[in-house]
């Protein structure tokens, strides 16, 4: 196996439609400008409540990635 340097960079992704598509919508966003990303972690979750109902998810990440 050979000896890895990683990076950590927080993010925090959005979306209307769940916890899951949050986490897929950073990941994405993240990869068009950085490669070898390896693995996340949810640090927090939080949402926005509109009319008594769940409107929009925020989840905030780390991402991990090897350095060239």
């Amino acid at each position: 196996m050979s000896n890895h340097t990683y990076k950590l960079l927080e993010l925090t992704g959005s979306s209307p439609d769940g916890i899951e598509q949050a986490v897929s919508n950073a990941i994405a966003k993240a990869s068009e400008s950085l490669h070898n990303l390896r693995w996340f972690e949810v640090i927090d979750t939080r949402g926005h409540i509109d009319e008594g109902k769940v409107a929009h998810w925020q989840v905030t990440i780390k991402v991990g990635f090897t350095l060239d």
